[in-house]
């Protein structure tokens, strides 16, 4: 697949970049894809959830009615779970939710997510640029010069640049990584991806066969 590379003006600088079949063009296996969403979101849990038990709240231990007579059932603690304010019954603790993954099936799933923005044509490849300075409002004239001021987008840098994530960190519908921070999750939950021209060769390098 060849794709025309874009200025931040919006304008053809009538460059050509080639996105190679193996990367950007292969069948997408989903499983791989879920597997992957799956453990990028299971490794942000906290996993710090905690609720009391019986022998961890604090009450009376007084024994609370006489065992018999009552016409109820025995109750010998406040703590007990039945009562309110008592502990819970298998109740969460704290536990460590992340899993391993194969290297080989999280590659497979950022090249699969790579060749759904692909086919849906959802990719564009911006010349290099950087910013002399912070702005916001020049990180929002290129996304208008863009025509992608309304769509939620993903800027991959080849390298760090901090003026251009500083100028975009404060725009909730934008997010700036380098190529090194890609995650399959990051590339399917924009609309729109943005690839920095010399970042194409780098995904080559690193998620070619």
């Amino acid at each position: 697949m060849e794709l025309s590379v874009i200025n931040i003006e919006g304008k053809d600088t009538g460059k050509k970049i080639e996105l190679v079949d193996s990367i950007f063009g292969i069948e997408p296996n989903d499983h791989a894809i879920y597997l992957d969403v799956k453990q990028h979101l299971a490794n942000k849990r906290q996993g710090t959830h905690k609720s009391k038990e019986k022998w961890e709240v604090n009450a009376s231990t007084k024994k609370i009615k006489r065992q018999k007579g009552t016409g109820g059932a025995r109750a010998g603690s406040i703590k007990s779970p039945v009562f309110r304010g008592g502990g819970r019954v298998f109740g969460p603790q704290p536990r460590d939710y992340s899993f391993k993954l194969n290297k080989k099936v999280k590659k497979l799933a950022r090249v699969s997510a790579l060749s759904y923005k692909a086919k849906n044509q959802q990719i564009i490849v911006v010349e290099d640029f950087n910013f002399d300075a912070p702005k916001t409002k020049d990180f929002i004239k290129i996304k208008n010069n863009l025509q992608i001021i309304d769509k939620k987008s993903l800027l991959v840098l080849s390298s760090q640049k901090k003026n251009i994530y500083l100028s975009s960190r404060n725009l909730h519908n934008t997010k700036v990584i380098t190529i090194d921070e890609l995650t399959t999750y990051d590339i399917l939950n924009n609309s729109k991806l943005l690839l920095e021209e010399s970042s194409i060769e780098i995904i080559n390098k690193i998620l070619g066969n």
